[in-house]
């Protein structure tokens, strides 16, 4: 039994100290110190423990009520092992401090802790005789995987989603084995792919003209400059566009100004629009209002045509900033229907200011080849000299392209195929179509789309586990780390057998921490586990906050993603995440949080003032993705935090439970804070058994309003941010909801490494997995939790590097 001395230093801060170890703990004056860090021995063997379980829990988990769909009748806590799935749950629930609910009776003294820690030591023993490491089924390229494996083959740029479906989510994650479906929808998406990537890669001599459109998001700002666009201009739209052969393009554009396309007033004397590629102008637009006399509620217009060479080129059209100050883009209007008009639904505004709604590329017309291009150069390594020594480059061109596509050496039966489809178009097409034929079977084999691992090895039966191979091991880490396939040292590694020895595997892991497409782990899993792609979904009334625009949503994403690699570069501990006092912010989104100094597009790391908005709880990309359009959701903003912070859910509300918009009293009267609205709401039975989790936890963050901006009034209120954690634990700003939860520090931690493993591994963490979880816990304790023990454990530990035979193994796709 461990024993922890407790040292009060001062209001606010607890020092732990264990075993010589001082570790500091944020505290309230007056609170009380949890079982989760304040340690004291208390006796009680397991059958003491089976009867505080009858005691305290069966009274709501029998089999009449099933509370939580869980019974405890009969649990007995030295047969914990064998009913683990259910002691995992009590685990849980105890760590959190959920279980017995407030206002329930509980044991006295540390009986819960107790009762925590023996389930776990139980449960733990049992999985040390007989480790599971679990199993999961093919894994497949989802959308990120192929981008960045394009990008590291063949140095092209592309977006997946102009060819494969959307990856279908489980766990929080899109790489999740068992919810990559196939289907032959699919199968011809990955073929229509490699067909349309190897014809970028190489470039079309002879393409056809072709129309490829993009439009302006309804939320984009027309004052602020988009970000690729040259200085000095505003709005518009700056994308990377393939050109497929050198020849002439035309770019038509089309303009509103107005949410139907109308015109409010008129347009801005001397409007231009200027076009440029790569930053130099090819073309400048005087902007009138009758560009297109066919059609009165909007306007467009075309350029002659533009001579451009193959390859990628960023293409910009944007307007020329020809005035400085402050400009309100949204205009509020005065005597206009708000229905006719659709402020607010992500249609374009009333504004006096010209938007560019689409910029089409057409062409190309009258081609003459092609020139070289950053993915010619990364294909074409060699140059045939004569027809005789056009087998032998081709063959090194293949031969390079499938050990890096397929993640492993290939040998001459592997490369066969290939070197057939090469040498069938050469003859007929020349050199360069007949590598791109051997480049596009390489991209539809399955060797490329799926990331196939071998079989057992002879003598394994099923049920049993066995250790993969390094060059298996080596995709794993690539793809967790980096997103994409292994470079060429972790394949030389891996194919001397070196990855298996400890030292090497961790002098790697560091190396690939250290390389910039370290970021994927802040772009790819933080951005999925903190769930940033809610932004997309919400909309803020334009009503009511003018201010919130496209290039402000994905500068709040953007600082997230940020802050969340700066842990990792710098590797800090993952309890940072919660209370750094820093974050990256550039002028627009300064701005937009109050603080001064910062100028200019570029994202810098800038300290806190004070300790409102440290960590993540002050971010407003999780503020506003966790609001509705007109108000802030103190539900969703304790759900959230339950679920995606502490990895515990709550149950879906029950059928017929009204919104809070329709709470009685929510509109009758003066109008009420959200405070008061969420207490009516809890007034129904049904509603409090839950909403006492979530609702103070969301309510101690309603000084952030839907934007995440600091308020201290709302419907010309106070706002009332005094509340109770659940344990009883006052608070009343977003500081001290912090020092509330990192009082129980341990849900945090382990929800935390459950998803990183479930990211890592690409099948969904079970029950059976948790000793492994407690494990890494354990042996990131002793480098104060920093991220990088974390992520070394997770790539050492048994489910990462073992494979569990599964009873039918030929269900699986293997090699």
């Amino acid at each position: 039994m461990r024993t922890i001395a407790t040292v009060f230093l001062g209001t606010g801060l607890l020092v732990l100290a264990q075993a010589g170890d001082f570790r500091p703990v944020p505290v309230h004056a007056g609170s009380a110190v949890h079982a989760s860090t304040a340690m004291h021995p208390v006796d009680l063997a397991p059958a003491d423990l089976t009867d505080v379980v009858q005691d305290y829990c069966v009274r709501c988990h029998n089999a009449r009520r099933l509370t939580g769909n869980l019974t405890l009748e009969g649990f007995d806590i030295a047969g914990a092992p064998q009913r683990a799935e259910i002691g995992e749950k009590m685990i849980l629930k105890l760590r959190a401090g959920m279980m017995p609910p407030p206002g329930a009776s509980r044991p006295a003294g540390d009986t819960l802790r107790v009762l925590a820690e023996t389930l776990e030591a139980l449960i733990d023993e049992d999985w040390a005789r007989n480790p599971n490491s679990g199993s999961r089924s093919f894994q497949r390229l989802n959308r990120a995987e192929y981008e960045h494996s394009i990008r590291e083959l063949l140095s092209l740029d592309i977006d997946a989603g102009d060819y494969l479906p959307l990856d279908m989510k489980s766990a929080n994650f899109d790489n999740i084995a068992d919810a990559q479906l196939l289907s032959p929808t699919l199968l011809d998406a990955y073929l229509r792919a490699a067909d349309e990537v190897s014809r970028l890669a190489v470039g079309v001599p002879d393409a056809s003209p072709a129309s490829v459109t993009y439009t302006n998001p309804g939320y984009a700002s027309q004052w602020d400059r988009v970000p690729g666009a040259p200085r000095g201009t505003r709005g518009g739209l700056s994308v990377i566009h393939h050109f497929p052969a050198d020849g002439e393009y035309n770019f038509e554009l089309w303009f509103e100004h107005t949410t139907t396309g109308e015109f409010y007033g008129n347009v801005t004397p001397g409007e231009q629009l200027e076009i440029s590629i790569d930053g130099e102008r090819v073309a400048l637009l005087e902007i009138d209002r009758w560009m297109h006399t066919s059609d009165p509620n909007g306007a467009s217009q075309k350029i002659d045509p533009v001579f451009v060479r193959a390859g990628p080129h960023r293409v910009s059209a944007a307007f020329l900033q020809i005035a400085d100050g402050p400009v309100e883009d949204l205009l509020s209007p005065h005597d206009w229907s708000i229905v006719d008009r659709k402020i607010g639904t992500g249609a374009y505004g009333v504004t006096a200011l010209a938007h560019l709604k689409d910029l089409a590329i057409v062409g190309p017309f009258n081609p003459t080849g092609v020139s070289e291009t950053p993915s010619r150069e990364a294909l074409f390594t060699c140059r045939p000299t004569s027809s005789a020594s056009e087998r032998a480059c081709a063959e090194s061109i293949l031969r390079r392209l499938a050990t890096q596509a397929f993640r492993r050496p290939v040998s001459d039966n592997d490369l066969a195929p290939y070197m057939g489809l090469f040498s069938d178009r050469a003859e007929v097409d020349g050199f360069e179509v007949g590598v791109r034929t051997g480049l596009q079977g390489i991209l539809a084999s399955p060797d490329f789309v799926f990331r196939l691992e071998l079989g057992p090895p002879n003598g394994v039966e099923p049920g049993e586990t066995y250790r993969i191979r390094d060059i298996d091991l080596a995709s794993r880490m690539s793809f967790f780390l980096w997103s994409t396939p292994p470079d060429e040292e972790l394949i030389r590694l891996a194919e001397e057998g070196q990855l298996s020895d400890d030292g090497v595997l961790e002098v790697q892991l560091r190396r690939m921490l250290a390389d910039p497409k370290a970021e994927s782990l802040s772009t790819r899993f933080a951005a999925q586990w903190l769930r940033l792609e809610d932004l997309e979904t919400v909309k803020p009334d334009r009503l009511m906050f003018p201010d919130y625009h496209e290039q402000l949503k994905e500068a709040l994403r953007r600082e997230t993603e940020l802050f969340f690699h700066s842990i990792v570069v710098e590797d800090r501990s993952v309890f940072d995440l919660y209370t750094a006092d820093y974050t990256f912010l550039n002028e627009r989104l300064a701005k937009h949080y109050g603080v001064m100094g910062v100028t200019g597009e570029t994202f810098r790391r800038v300290s806190y003032p004070d300790g409102t908005r440290r960590g993540l709880l002050g971010h407003g990309s999780i503020l506003t993705l966790t609001s509705h359009a007109g108000r802030t959701s103190p539900v969703l903003r304790g759900k959230w935090v339950m679920e995606v912070l502490m990895g515990t859910p709550p149950p879906p509300p029950p059928p017929g439970v009204p919104t809070l918009e329709e709470t009685e009293g929510a509109v009758d009267g003066r109008r009420l804070t959200t405070a008061e609205r969420m207490a009516l709401h809890r007034e129904s039975p049904s509603c409090n058994s839950c909403h006492r989790f979530m609702d103070p936890i969301g309510l101690a963050l309603d000084n952030f309003d839907v934007t995440g901006q600091w308020r201290i009034r709302e419907n010309s209120n106070l706002v009332d941010a005094a509340t109770e954690f659940y344990d009883g634990t006052p608070m009343a700003s977003p500081s001290e909801l912090r020092d509330a939860l990192l009082q129980r520090p341990t849900p945090l931690l382990r929800n935390f490494i459950k998803n990183m493993m479930a990211y890592g591994l690409g099948r969904r963490i079970e029950y059976f997995d948790m000793p492994a979880v407690r494990k890494i816990e354990r042996q990131a304790e002793a480098e104060d939790y920093r991220i990088s023990a974390i992520i070394v454990g997770v790539v050492r530990s048994e489910a990462f590097q073992m494979r569990r035979m599964a009873v039918a193994e030929d269900t699986e796709l293997s090699r």
